[in-house]
């Protein structure tokens, strides 16, 4: 069997990485396609993963709307040669267009349920949806979802980026990060240049809150882009971290977490490590799941949040370390158990 896996985000390579070698190892051939978009392609060769290059990702609407329909050009003349067996995406706009246009059957893989706009474009083109068990069916269903294409599973994706993972306690050291302060805080700026997120690129909701803590701890940030660099590049307590570097060790070494985004703050509550949602859109079913397990707190109000990271870089998170090992056997089961069906 032949599979076609469209890779599009950076966090989309830790996915695949593993289910990649796991179809490999079952005999089957993958061909991988990716669009140029922050650390994709860089993370890809990293890990050694051989793709074609496929498009790029649009900053304003209209960009991104001439840029997705030359991507989904481009990618059915390069398809139409490839022939695959079935497509596999996780978010990609312009797979399920293709694979349905060729009928070839699609797999999509889900966790975004306030992404209405591409849900709307990709949800009702797919033979298959994986979602969370977290996720309101409801809110997939109103997108033009076929309820009897469904696939639930307890978790969230993220636990397979850490298939693999090798803890590296020296992390700060092999990036010759500068520790002033006893305490390190990691930040992930929110994803401004998502089509379901109205936010400026040249602003971050982190700012008052690097403002306020960078006199108690270490603060580390991994900007997406040039823009969210430049927000932060002159504070004197700040360190920028440019990708790709091993953001698990990363996230595992520092004391808190404060995250605007998604992904980030789900590994993090995954590793163990007190972390705080920022995310300025709505909150997401996959984030719930972690709120209500204790593992992640969340917030919007810069004076929460601040008297938050103080209290939890101050507690013990060795009970909460057992909690998060014995969620990720589970989930890791889960999901690979699913796979083998």
């Amino acid at each position: 069997m032949k599979v076609w896996i469209d890779i599009v985000n950076a966090p989309h390579v830790w996915f695949f990485k593993n289910i990649i070698k796991y179809l490999e190892g079952e005999g089957e051939e993958v061909f991988i396609t990716a669009r140029k978009y922050g650390d994709v392609l860089q993370l890809l060769d990293l890990f050694g993963i051989p793709h074609t290059t496929v498009g790029s990702h649009g900053a304003t609407l209209e960009q991104k709307l001439l840029r997705s329909t030359e991507r989904v050009y481009n990618l059915s003349k390069i398809i139409e040669k490839e022939k695959p067996d079935v497509a596999v995406s996780k978010h990609s706009i312009e797979l399920p267009r293709v694979s349905y246009g060729l009928k070839i059957p699609s797999v999509y893989v889900l966790d975004n349920e306030h992404a209405i706009a591409a849900n709307k474009l990709t949800l009702p083109l797919c033979n298959k949806i994986i979602i969370p068990e977290a996720m309101d069916v409801w809110d997939i269903l109103k997108t033009g979802a076929d309820p009897n294409v469904l696939t639930r599973y307890n978790g969230t994706s993220e636990v397979i980026h850490f298939e693999d993972f090798n803890y590296n306690p020296q992390i700060f050291q092999d990036l010759n990060i500068d520790l002033k302060k006893n305490k390190t805080i990691l930040m992930r700026p929110e994803p401004a240049l998502a089509s379901y997120l109205d936010a400026d690129c040249r602003k971050s909701v982190l700012s008052p809150i690097v403002d306020q803590l960078e006199d108690y701890a270490n603060i580390l940030v991994i900007p997406r882009f040039k823009e969210q660099e430049d927000i932060f590049a002159d504070k004197e307590n700040v360190t920028i971290i440019k990708p790709p570097v091993d953001t698990f060790s990363l996230i595992k070494k520092c004391n808190l977490v404060i995250g605007a985004g998604g992904t980030m703050n789900r590994e993090a509550a995954l590793l163990g490590t007190p972390v705080i949602s920022c995310y300025p859109g709505n909150q997401l079913a996959v984030d719930g799941y972690y709120i209500k397990k204790g593992l992640m707190k969340r917030s919007t109000n810069v004076d929460e949040i601040l008297d938050l990271a103080l209290e939890l870089m101050m507690n013990d998170a060795d009970q909460k370390q057992i909690k998060t090992d014995n969620l990720l056997q589970i989930m890791v089961e889960n999901i690979y158990g699913m796979l083998e069906e």
